[in-house]
């Protein structure tokens, strides 16, 4: 590289996988938690306990559907694109990376139009194969398809700037995406409910419009980041390298090869979830006589509250996977070998910090978690703390899955996936009439629980690391810390509501903030006393340490 080329690539930020991860995490965090929190006033201003069963459970199932058009057209091309952007960078060959961008924004233009159109004018159709035939959903689903014409543009943009190594925009374009989308949900919700007098059907099919308003508003954000940065992206590629010539069809092919795998692996998880969904009722109704009414309650548990509460945590793998693939992929692009088992390890110790206690800390928390969102009800908090389980190991495969990906192992990846999901389908109707509506979860547990094993298992081989290692000196460490906060957090819980068994929303979320600030608490300091935080962020906490008077 020349002097002037480096020069100009110092001009881009380039994070850390520790600052990567963080903006992502970040980003992550506060959008599922904007998510969340929508929930609260718009199931108060739903109305009665059925009304707001009801509109869960609408509004769950068409957002699984539209979160499978959505992973379809859209999943796999920030990976994709970053991931090879990243390549073409590493190679100092910035004007293929840009010809590359170029050529996709086309592709997904036309990906864009041709899913809007087969939601929109196949809407009775998605819903007769994902609702049961439900006509409520039908509205719902056509209004979410004017979304998906400009996602997958969206999310192009997305991925070139991870693949310059810039996940600040990338983050800040995400969370800006949830503002705008609550804040729109919320306010014709409450004009609908609360000052027409309408019905939950009409509320909900105006609230799915919100995340056309909230891609638009991100659009605008990230094309100001563009225009903002395009004499540093020219520079880049006036002074690389011109050795590479592709037509516009050879870069068609690389987006769509590349493509394909990471929609088939981000899809993961809504494909369970349609399954779920598409098999619930007629599995319960197979050997027992319930009503609608009790099927809806009891999807509206699994399938979207607590569903929605666990994918905050899952967003905390998201982060580590967006900052270490095009990071993997860039190692692997020089062959240094050495480096990948450095890095998968940071990768796996990375997550393990963040993950594990984030997942137990929300499991401990359940009962004012659930409370404060959706009123206290018993079966709901069992169900929350199983899901914090699968939670973890959703964490997981997105995360082995993407080092597979950057270490192009794509097939793998997918054949992984598949073991498991037909491991879930085979163990799905025993489960279900075993446990009834815990059923779909253990399944999907034990699907998980396989698919990580082969994956962490194929990595190991492919690159040797010390695995022996991680798990008896970093992951032990971090599952017994954790784990100490846990119990403790279980018990301070416990003794809370036993003083006082009839809980509000309000005194709830009292008791949310207590547990949290706790667990924190706990957590921070055993990882300080213990220098893990030392070891993990590779960092000095001495100064920290002595501030709070930690030997």
């Amino acid at each position: 590289m020349t002097k002037q080329e480096a020069n100009s690539d110092n001009k881009l930020k380039q994070d850390s996988l520790l600052s990567g991860s963080a903006w992502i995490t970040a980003s992550g965090i506060v959008s599922r938690a904007l998510s969340a929190l929508y929930i609260i006033p718009w199931n108060i201003w739903m109305g009665s306990a059925v009304v707001v069963a009801a509109a869960n459970a609408l509004y769950g199932k068409v957002y699984h559907i539209y979160d499978f058009f959505l992973l379809i057209s859209t999943a796999g091309l920030p990976s994709a694109i970053s991931k090879q952007i990243s390549h073409y960078n590493a190679l100092g060959e910035y004007e293929a990376s840009n010809q590359l961008f170029k050529q996709a924004l086309k592709v997904t233009a036309l990906i864009g139009i041709c899913f809007a159109a087969l939601m929109y004018f196949g809407a009775s159709w998605v819903a007769t194969l994902f609702t049961n035939g439900d006509p409520h959903s039908i509205p719902a689903i056509k209004a979410l398809a004017i979304a998906v014409l400009l996602l997958p543009t969206l999310s192009i943009m997305r991925g070139y700037l991870q693949g310059h190594a810039q996940m600040g925009p990338s983050a800040i374009s995400m969370m800006l995406e949830q503002l705008a989308r609550v804040g729109y949900m919320l306010s014709i919700t409450y004009i609908i409910m609360q000052i027409k007098h309408g019905n939950y059907v009409d509320a909900v099919t105006k609230s799915t419009f919100a995340s056309f308003v909230g891609a638009t508003v991100s659009i605008l954000y990230l094309l100001y980041c563009f225009w903002r940065q395009r004499h540093t992206f020219a520079d880049l590629a006036k002074n690389g390298k011109h050795e590479i010539s592709f037509t516009a069809r050879d870069f068609t092919k690389e987006i769509l090869l590349q493509a394909i795998p990471f929609i088939i692996i981000d899809s993961a998880i809504t494909v369970f979830n349609l399954f779920d969904q598409s098999t619930f009722n007629p599995m319960m109704r197979s050997f027992m006589t319930i009503s609608q009414q009790q099927l809806d309650y009891y999807y509206s548990l699994f399938g979207f509250q607590a569903n929605k509460l666990i994918m905050v945590v899952v967003s905390l793998a998201t982060g580590v996977v967006s900052s270490s693939i095009p990071l993997v992929s860039s190692l692997y692009t020089t062959k240094n070998t050495s480096k990948i088992k450095q890095q998968i390890v940071s990768i796996l110790r990375l997550f393990g910090f963040f993950m594990v206690p984030a997942a137990l800390g929300m499991l401990a928390v359940s009962r004012p978690l659930w409370s404060c969102f959706y009123g206290y009800d018993q079966l709901g908090v069992k169900i929350m703390q199983l899901s914090c389980l699968m939670a973890l190991l959703f964490g997981f495969f997105m995360v082995l899955a993407a080092i597979l990906q950057a270490l192009y192992r794509n097939t793998l990846a997918i054949k992984y996936l598949v073991y498991g999901f037909v491991l879930k389908i085979i163990i799905q109707w025993p489960l279900v009439y075993l446990f009834h509506e815990y059923g779909p979860i253990v399944a999907t547990i034990i699907a998980m629980i396989w698919i990580c094993y082969l994956m962490l298992n194929k990595i190991h081989e492919l690159y040797p690391f010390n695995l022996r290692d991680f798990i008896l000196n970093d992951l032990r460490k971090i599952t017994v810390i954790a784990i100490l906060m846990t119990i403790v957090v279980l018990l301070l819980d416990w003794i809370l509501y036993a003083t006082n068994q009839h809980v509000g929303r309000i005194m709830s979320t009292v008791y949310l903030l207590i547990e949290v600030g706790l667990g924190g608490i706990i957590y921070g300091y055993l990882v300080l006393k213990t220098r893990l935080l030392d070891q993990v962020l590779d960092l000095n906490a001495q100064k920290l340490r002595q501030l709070l008077h930690i030997k």
